[in-house]
């Protein structure tokens, strides 16, 4: 693909290069998506029980325009759940193909760390967007989440055991 020129004014340079504007317009757009995994000392993980629908989630959202995804997951998690703390290492990278009329994606989930049952029972949704948290098994949140989201929760655990960052795509891991 021809790289963008630096002049602006709509039309091909002599070489044949694109102008700026044109370059950029052309160029995919993809949603992003930044989560969080906790967990406890017995190995379950903290879900969010969202109020908008029926499928539980780890706490995350919607990277928005100009933010970094770790920045979103900071602000995510001050927003569902009252916590201000930076996200940690970076566990996956889940590139999710287009459905639903959504364009493709990218997902980032960063590691939480260690939390105990207190540290859930000390959380406050003053937002509205989420009913509660708890803490369960693999087994169990395969149960309460989307599958996509299931896969992904497993390659976090699998990449916070061998101290990886998991690459997957539709939540399976290919490296």
């Amino acid at each position: 693909m021809p790289q963008p020129s630096t002049p602006d004014s709509g039309q091909p340079a002599a070489d044949g290069v694109l102008p700026v504007a044109q370059y950029i317009a052309g160029l995919a757009r993809k949603r992003m998506a930044a989560g969080v995994i906790f967990r406890d000392a017995a190995g379950r993980v903290l879900l969010v029980e969202p109020s908008y629908e029926p499928n539980w989630e780890i706490p995350g959202g919607v990277v928005e325009q100009d933010e970094s995804p770790w920045a979103a997951a900071e602000r995510e998690l001050a927003e569902e759940l009252s916590w201000r703390r930076p996200p940690g290492r970076l566990l996956v990278v889940d590139y999710i193909k287009p459905y639903d009329a959504r364009p493709e994606g990218v997902v980032f989930v960063f590691d939480g760390g260690l939390i105990t049952d207190n540290d859930v029972a000390e959380m406050t949704f003053a937002d509205g967007e989420l009913l509660s948290a708890s803490l369960h098994t693999v087994a169990e949140a395969r149960r309460k989440v989307k599958p996509l989201l299931a896969d992904r929760i497993a390659s976090a655990l699998a990449a916070v055991d061998q101290g990886v960052t998991a690459l997957c795509e539709q939540g399976q891991r290919i490296v």
